[in-house]
């Protein structure tokens, strides 16, 4: 895709939005914000913080969200998104949907049928598997129980890079192996590497479903009041709905009723619970270029100091290879509901989110559909960090003994 053309190039309609009145409009909003107290505060109206700048935010809202906005904030700019300007899909084809990612999983299964074993956790809402690998040698062998990590992508539907890297991570380990990779044979010797790239696959196809980018972000449950949609990101059970989510169900940031209300964050929750090895977990998002952890709910650090230590010497160091800004989730604003806040809070896993490249959207380029050129780019800025990550899955406190 031409990156003149991506994201927030959208043609966005500058007359008078009082002209638009459908329940169903999004619009983006250009607001003034300068600090994370500040986006915080706009997040809790329910809006989804795409992009943060030193003394703004860009936050997409639907209708009521949008009059609360102006009620409540300073607004600079806003627009009308229209999806007839944005993208489409085919100039993308290196991208992955759902029957391709599953295809490109199973190629690697045939080409190293003893390192890689392909399994579902669970359906989504449409009734998708949720398709998950896991590479390790002499993947046939009884008990297993090496030391493991998780990646994942695609918790959000517009976010198609954060599945890509994952999918291609898995890919060049495989070819790094077979080609001889000293370190890479010793990891797969030592370690598991569970990857699962699409937890979202519902919300992905929808948003490819029609030749155009919908600017779709989450599943495709259907709610009480006739909308679509859980963020699932927000959905998880860890300090569920105390804060930067919504009760709203057409709002982007809709929690759902109840947590683990949908059966993708309930198959995420029964594997982790089951898979007690699994130590570390990275779940890839766009964008922002950031290293995130806990928290996310509360901008108080974490109590147990040891473990606040650990992830800023984590972060620290990741940083320098992918040069993503490191910091706590809520140092950029209040979010409940996460896959990290639990999977840290609930089962003490050292959880990282990393908002993959580009650094801004601007009006550019950029954004949730980037192009194709950069998926090599954030691929290859994140695997140090990623096999960093991996060799220390046996005990992640050892990064403190540097």
């Amino acid at each position: 895709m031409n990156s003149i053309r991506s994201f927030f190039v959208l043609v966005l309609i500058c007359f008078p939005l009082l002209l638009f009145s459908g329940k169903d409009n999004r619009y983006l909003i250009k607001l003034r914000a300068k600090d994370s107290f500040e986006r915080s505060l706009i997040a809790n109206t329910g809006v989804s913080i795409e992009s943060i700048e030193e003394d703004f935010v860009y936050v997409i809202a639907v209708l009521e969200e949008r009059n609360l906005i102006h009620d409540k904030f300073e607004v600079v700019e806003e627009w009308l998104i229209t999806l007839d300007s944005l993208d489409f899909p085919s100039k993308d084809s290196d991208y992955h949907n759902y029957t391709e990612a599953e295809e490109a999983l199973d190629n690697l299964i045939q080409e190293f049928p003893d390192e890689i074993n392909k399994f579902s956790i669970g359906k989504s809402v449409e009734g998708k598997e949720i398709w998950t690998i896991k590479i390790t040698e002499n993947i046939k062998s009884l008990n297993s129980q090496k030391p493991a990590i998780l990646f994942l992508g695609g918790h959000h539907a517009r976010e198609h890079l954060s599945v890509e890297v994952t999918l291609r991570l898995a890919q060049w380990i495989m070819r790094e192996y077979s080609q001889g990779n000293s370190r890479i044979q010793n990891i797969l010797a030592t370690r598991e590497i569970i990857f699962i790239p699409m937890v979202n696959p519902d919300g992905l196809e929808y948003d490819i479903s029609d030749g155009r980018y919908k600017m779709w972000r989450k599943n495709r449950a259907l709610n009480k009041n006739g909308t679509y949609g859980v963020d699932l990101n927000r959905n998880y059970g860890f300090k569920w709905g105390t804060g930067g989510s919504s009760s709203n169900p057409n709002s982007e940031t809709y929690m759902g009723p109840q947590p683990f209300s949908e059966p993708e964050t309930q198959a995420i929750k029964n594997f982790l619970t089951t898979n007690p090895h699994i130590t570390i977990l990275l779940s890839f998002h766009t964008f922002s270029e950031l290293i995130l952890y806990p928290w996310g709910h509360t901008r108080d650090p974490i109590k147990k100091e040891k473990d606040q230590k650990l992830y800023e010497v984590l972060a620290q160091t990741m940083s320098q290879w992918n040069k993503y800004k490191p910091m706590s989730s809520a140092g950029l604003y209040i979010a409940s509901g996460d896959l990290t806040d639990w999977s840290y809070g609930e089962l003490g896993i050292i959880s990282f989110t990393f908002e993959l490249d580009p650094k801004q959207q601007g009006f550019g380029g950029g954004g949730f559909y980037p192009g194709t050129a950069l998926i090599e780019t954030a691929l290859k800025k994140n695997i140090e960090p990623a096999l960093y990550l991996i060799e220390l899955a046996d005990n992640p406190y050892r990064a403190l003994e540097n």
